[in-house]
């Protein structure tokens, strides 16, 4: 297209622009296309900013055969988005990333590719209303994403904006996910941290989500309520009958029985079992008023308002309650529904050991009761016999917990196998308050023998209890596996309770901010005292080489700040953090240099090393081991050392994980 052949302009706008995505200055000009017919022009020039064909007044260079419409060249070097509002969003003559628009990566240039979902091993859920997909589905995936892209074939329908009797001022937008929520939004997603597809309003701060929008009917009848409900279609501030929290959205409401609740818990489940308790407990609508006697949840400790819903445990002997979301909650209950009148002894398989010891082969009688002698384990190959009472010896340790091994225990000594009788006769299966899900007892590690617990987030060997769930890596040592919802800690004055809340929170000991991820215990009386559960876990005495007594974990210091220093590895020591200290003989060490690095591997076992040519050990570095040939200081816990002849290869844990 020659520019010399349209039309000018003298009139009002400005003759030439230089646009900062073009050398040369821009003429401004008006193009008409010449074909009779509306189809557009083939040979027609196409804008540079929207790659539309030219039509109408616009800029062009003629030599370089680059035009912008009017509006594309006036567009504002910076703009605020609703999809981003952190920053404002620059203009650029093209995308810096291969990636290109990343609302687009959702909607536009990657294609969808309709298959039938016919495997029901592959448990796949829909991109945008996170429910599961069974059919017919588009799929989208490639290397550059984290994980697949899968639609249910009518969510790839869905309109891309709607008019809502819950906003009714402006029409609602569909956005591919919500991480930009504001902090104070008028929607169910914060709570339930939805995942999928929105429909927004960035005026009214109002979000609404696909489950919202799908799945809510004008009115919904269950089982659990004798009369139907019905969608009120307006926002409004309410207390829900059900859980007793305040909202300020569309309840469901029951005007036979004059009740507002959530949508959400007009389905909560009758019966259900959650890991902080052993039996199951019952969903019970008890809208009596002023009652006086009220319980304390047994998740978050706090009363439980019984004049709203609430869970009870179904046992006639047992006095457990539970407020409807703590119980309800994904990090405590499973998503599985117990049927009316369970009994947890039909889950009891007949004729099959709890545990793993597989055989008694000889047994003795101990008063009235019978106590095996020697037992075949399914974690060791030869018989194991019991030792019930005697010395043992300080280099032992349990195979299963890696504790020093005490009596009563089971033992091979052809292979220096140990298990505390604890230890051995450990359930195969076990619910666990850390987790939702039923776990399972293993012996299995990575390659190098090690683990990594979920809670303590220590390296340990022995035992686990794992959970084989899709896509749930949790796992836990036996140390752990002790810990309850409940502890009483002698570093504070009230007892503590498992939380699994743990946004910005710190612990008071280590003063490491929490994984929101994890577990922690924390005060009941709000007192804003936290601990995770590593430090929780510490042992309270502990033993350094010099000293012959045990050292005793301390929890804060008055001594004079010339004397906050560690006497193993003579660093200062901060006196507001915990530490071992013997009183005797006023010795002082950090809680690394007191337990080592390594306080849950077995000592003897034997590790390949890309930095050594010969097999590593775990040994306990006292008197005569040399210092670390990394950092030159001489470890107090266990250490890597090669045993072979004239090599004095030494290495902390930390030390050799660091090269």
């Amino acid at each position: 297209m020659d520019v010399s052949e349209c039309e000018s302009s003298t009139e009002g706008e400005t003759m030439e622009l230089q646009h900062f995505s073009h050398r040369h200055p821009l003429v401004f000009f008006k193009y008409q296309q010449t074909v009779a017919s509306e189809e557009v022009d083939p040979e027609a020039a196409l804008c540079l900013g929207c790659e539309k064909p030219v039509d109408g007044w616009s800029y062009g260079c003629n030599r370089c055969e680059f035009y912008l419409h009017k509006g594309c060249a006036e567009l504002a070097p910076k703009i605020r988005h609703p999809f981003h509002p952190k920053h404002p969003l620059t203009l650029l003559p093209e995308s810096p990333y291969s990636g290109g628009c990343h609302l687009c990566e959702f909607f536009a240039p990657h294609p969808l590719f309709f298959i039938q979902n016919n495997n029901k091993e592959v448990e796949l859920d829909c991109s945008a209303c996170q429910k599961p997909i069974s059919g017919p589905i588009f799929h989208y995936s490639d290397c550059s994403y984290p994980a697949f892209f899968n639609l249910h074939k009518e969510c790839t329908e869905l309109p891309l904006e709607i008019n809502h009797p819950c906003d009714r001022k402006h029409p609602l937008t569909l956005l591919p996910q919500p991480p930009t929520h504001p902090q104070k939004c008028s929607c169910y997603l914060c709570r339930i941290q939805w995942k999928g597809f929105v429909y927004s309003c960035s005026l009214c701060n109002f979000d609404l989500s696909l489950d919202d929008f799908l799945f809510s009917p004008p009115t919904i009848k269950v089982a659990s309520h004798e009369h139907q409900w019905m969608l009120v279609s307006r926002k409004m501030s309410f207390v829900c009958d059900f859980c007793g929290t305040e909202e300020d959205y569309s309840p469901y409401h029951c005007d036979t029985c004059v009740l507002f609740v959530h949508k959400n818990c007009i389905s909560l489940p009758c019966h259900i079992r959650i890991t902080r308790h052993r039996h199951t407990i019952s969903l019970s609508y008890s809208f009596r008023q002023n009652q006086v006697d009220d319980q304390i949840c047994g998740v978050c400790c706090l009363e439980v308002d019984t004049s709203y819903g609430s869970y009870r445990c179904s046992a006639s002997d047992c006095n457990y309650f539970a407020h409807a979301l703590c119980a309800t909650d994904k990090k405590i209950w499973d998503g599985k529904f117990m049927l009316e009148g369970y009994d947890e002894r039909s889950e009891e398989v007949v004729n099959e050991p709890w545990n793993l010891i597989t055989d008694d082969v000889e047994q003795i009688s101990n008063g009235e009761q019978m106590v095996a002698i020697e037992i075949k384990h399914s974690y060791h190959d030869h018989n194991l016999k019991f030792t019930l009472i005697g010395e043992t010896k300080d280099d032992r340790q349990c195979d299963g917990c890696t504790r020093p091994i005490s009596t009563p225990f089971y033992s091979c000594e052809q292979c220096k196998f140990f298990l505390h009788k604890d230890c051995a006769e450990l359930p195969k299966k076990m619910p666990h308050p850390f987790h939702r899900h039923l776990l399972n007892l293993t012996n299995s590690h990575n390659k190098d023998g090690i683990s990594l617990c979920s809670a303590c987030k220590r390296l340990y060997q022995g035992f686990s209890y794992i959970c084989y769930k899709k896509n749930c890596f949790f796992k836990i040592d036996l140390q752990c596996k002790l810990s309850l919802d409940t502890l009483k800690h002698p570093s504070h004055e009230h007892s503590l309770f498992l939380d699994h809340k743990n946004q910005g929170s710190r612990c008071n000991a280590c003063f490491v901010t929490l994984d929101p991820r994890s577990v922690a215990y924390r005060c009941m009386k709000r007192c804003d005292y936290t601990l995770d559960v590593g430090c929780a876990t510490l042992p309270l005495t502990a033993w350094y080489k010099y000293d012959r007594h045990t050292l005793t974990l301390t929890y804060s210091d008055d001594s004079e700040p010339s004397q906050h220093y560690c006497d193993l590895c003579e660093k200062e020591r901060e006196p507001n953090r915990w530490f071992y200290y013997c009183a005797d003989c006023d010795n002082s060490l950090h809680l690394n240099c007191a337990i080592g690095d390594l306080p849950y591997m077995k000592l003897g076992n034997k590790f390949n090393s890309f930095f050594h040519k010969h097999l590593l050990t775990i040994v306990k570095n006292i008197w005569n081991c040399p210092p670390c040939k990394v950092c030159r200081e001489v470890c107090n816990g266990r250490a890597l050392k090669c045993k072979e002849s004239e090599c004095n290869f030494t290495v902390h844990w930390d030390c050799h994980m660091g090269l």
